[in-house]
């Protein structure tokens, strides 16, 4: 295997104990955990950044190497297009978004990140006006 560019290729972690490097996609179908790496001015950027998430196979880690981001959880239904503020992330500092959790992410400055979540069975919904 040859250097992987991280910010175009992410890291499956296969149930059998490889990893194989892949062009970078998120789909709910992808089996096992996934490892990505992504870069991003404004949140508008961000390919999920209107959009309700929630992963119910797995916990996610997010994991900000530079910048900062704000995450929301939704405590209501589809009715609840903004969420609560559930914390504030910096550079360095990473936060576990419980498996099943409705959320969602707001950059505060050009921020660097390492995800690794569990993709399978993903749901999303799109944020009303968004």
């Amino acid at each position: 295997m040859s250097a992987v560019d991280l910010y175009s290729s992410m890291f499956r972690l296969r149930h059998n104990g490889t990893v194989d490097a892949e062009e970078f996609t998120m789909r709910p179908d992808l089996d096992g955990w996934t490892a990505v790496t992504m870069r991003a001015e404004t949140t508008a950027d961000l390919k999920s950044a209107a959009n309700w998430m929630r992963h119910p196979d797995g916990d996610e880690v997010m994991c900000v190497l530079s910048g900062a981001m704000r995450i929301y959880y939704r405590t209501g239904g589809p009715e609840d297009t903004d969420g609560e503020l559930r914390v504030r992330v910096g550079a360095g500092e990473a936060f576990v978004v419980p498996s099943d959790a409705w959320h969602r992410v707001e950059l505060e400055a050009p921020t660097e990140m390492l995800v690794v979540l569990r993709a399978e069975g993903t749901l999303i919904e799109q944020r009303p006006g968004h």
